[in-house]
C-alpha cells in the first residue's frame, strides 16, 4: 500500500459498515479495531452483561461491570471515535432469525461464544445473505503458538483459526492471544473491504 493512497483508503472505510455478532473477548477488540481504522459504521450485537471475569481479555474496564455490554463499548467506541455510526441491538441471536439484522453490513464477524450458536449463525448467513463475506473465529485459547493460527477461505467464509487450540472448557483465555485473533479477524475485514485496488 502506498501512502499517497491514505486519503482515498479513509473514504472507503468511511463509507463502509461492518456487523459483529458477540462483543466478548473477540467481538469488542474487533470493534475497537475497526473504530480505530475509521470504519464508518458498526452494526453490534450481544445480550450479556459486563463480568469482572470479562476484564482479562475484553475492551471494557473496571467502573463498566454490571453494564449491558452494548453500552459499554458505545461509550468505549464514541471516546475513540464520536464520528462513527454504531447500531446496538441488545438482543440474544435465535435460530431462524440471525441473519436480517446484517443485510445491509459490507461484511460480518462472527465472534460468538456457544459452539452451537456459532455454527448456526455461520449456517444461517451464508444461506441468507450469500453475497456476504463473513469472518469467523476457531481455537482462541491457550498462548503462545501464533504460528499456528490461520486463515481458510470457503466461498465468502474467512476463518481464522488454530487447529490444535483447546475447547475453552479445557484451556484458558488470555488476552494476549484472544486480541491477536481478534485483530486478525479485523484485518481480514478490512482487507475484504479494499479489496486489490490499493495493493500492499
Amino acid at each position: 500500500m502506498k501512502k499517497n493512497n491514505f486519503n482515498e483508503i479513509k473514504k472507503v472505510l468511511a463509507n463502509s459498515s461492518i456487523g459483529i455478532a458477540g462483543l466478548g473477548g473477540l467481538g469488542s477488540n474487533a470493534a475497537v479495531s475497526l473504530a480505530r481504522a475509521g470504519v464508518g459504521r458498526l452494526v453490534l450485537i450481544d445480550f450479556d452483561i459486563i463480568e469482572e471475569e470479562n476484564l482479562n481479555r475484553q475492551y471494557y474496564f473496571f467502573d463498566q461491570i454490571g453494564k449491558r455490554k452494548v453500552e459499554a463499548i458505545e461509550d468505549n467506541i464514541k471516546r475513540i471515535n464520536p464520528e462513527i455510526k454504531l447500531d446496538l441491538h441488545n438482543i440474544k441471536l435465535e435460530k431462524g432469525f440471525m441473519s436480517k439484522l446484517f443485510s445491509d453490513v459490507d461484511v460480518i464477524i462472527e465472534a460468538l461464544d456457544d459452539a452451537k450458536i456459532k455454527t448456526e449463525f455461520i449456517e444461517e448467513i451464508l444461506l441468507n445473505l450469500p453475497s456476504k463475506s463473513i469472518v469467523a473465529a476457531s481455537g482462541v485459547t491457550g498462548y503462545g503458538n501464533s504460528e499456528r493460527i490461520k486463515t481458510r477461505k470457503l466461498g465468502n467464509l474467512y476463518l481464522c483459526y488454530d487447529d490444535k487450540a483447546l475447547s475453552s472448557e479445557d484451556d484458558m483465555l488470555f488476552a494476549p492471544r484472544v486480541c491477536l485473533i481478534a485483530n486478525w479477524q479485523a484485518n481480514i475485514a478490512i482487507e475484504i473491504l479494499l479489496g486489490e485496488k490499493f495493493g500492499h
